[in-house]
């Protein structure tokens, strides 16, 4: 795997890791930028693919929107998670390059199938909702990766199913009555 941080990572340990000709990675890539390009598309490929597959695996509203949260616990539970590959590309970036332009594509893909999924749930501001739980699973990724927490994300999933619920009972008019979602 190669990393995504664009400035700790040099050149010729991409080469060596790789076993690959400096000429061949140019010939290819045309420019680390563009390595680190192709790494965060195949990398978004595969979690929105993921994402995807999780969210059609359900015919429930609720659910769909919760799968979201179940991709993050699996992902969470595997040995060697390090934290996002956006964010840590991100975190390094330069404006205009591909390790800051890949990851704002990406968030803004998450960010819009929150806010389908709200919409879907029947939630009465959708953008609203939608946000609140992009950063509830935002918030999961930092605290499985600086934490260590690789059971986050239940909190994470209970707390989307309350604030859907909430919302949901916001629409309808009563009280919100909120439940825990294992």
């Amino acid at each position: 795997m190669i990393p995504a941080c664009r400035h700790s990572v040099g050149i010729d340990r991409i080469i060596e890791r790789a076993d690959v000709a400096r000429a061949s990675l140019y010939s290819t890539f045309g420019s680390k930028d563009e390595l680190v390009r192709a790494y965060l598309e195949h990398r978004m490929d595969i979690s929105t693919a993921r994402l995807r597959a999780a969210v059609a695996a359900h015919d429930d509203p609720r659910e769909r929107l919760l799968s979201v949260f179940d991709v993050q616990a699996a992902l969470f539970a595997r040995s060697g998670y390090h934290g996002c590959a956006f964010n840590r590309a991100a975190a390094e970036a330069r404006p205009g390059t591909a390790a800051a332009e890949v990851p704002q594509a990406y968030r803004h893909w998450l960010r819009d199938l929150f806010q389908e999924l709200a919409a879907a749930a029947g939630a009465p501001d959708p953008v609203l909702l939608g946000s609140q739980l992009h950063l509830l699973y935002d918030g999961g990724m930092q605290a499985a990766n600086l934490d260590q927490n690789t059971t986050i994300a239940a909190a994470s999933r209970a707390a989307a199913g309350a604030l859907l619920g909430a919302a949901l009972a916001s629409a309808a008019g009563s009280p919100a009555h909120v439940h825990a979602v294992s």
